[in-house]
């Protein structure tokens, strides 16, 4: 069974390729793990938070989109 790869964008996140989302970012699904954002978005991010909380979770807590989350930074309050 042969992997079909999006391509890359500047951020290193796959990319839609297909009308109508061409070139948008695609959605992180929600049982991505908080430590899989570490790496991708550094240790700053959600700070305190266990890295094997479920992004779902963690937005469910905070009442936060991933958009909001990143740019909120080290403030993060559990």
């Amino acid at each position: 069974m042969s992997k079909h790869h999006l391509p890359r964008g500047l951020d290193d996140r796959a990319r839609d390729q297909n009308s109508p989302k061409a070139g948008e970012i695609r959605e992180k699904r929600g049982d991505t793990l908080v430590r899989t954002l570490h790496r991708d978005y550094g240790q700053g991010f959600a700070p305190g938070v266990r890295g094997d909380m479920r992004l779902d979770t963690l937005r469910e807590r905070t009442g936060l989109s991933l958009h909001q989350l990143v740019k909120k930074g080290p403030g993060l309050k559990r």
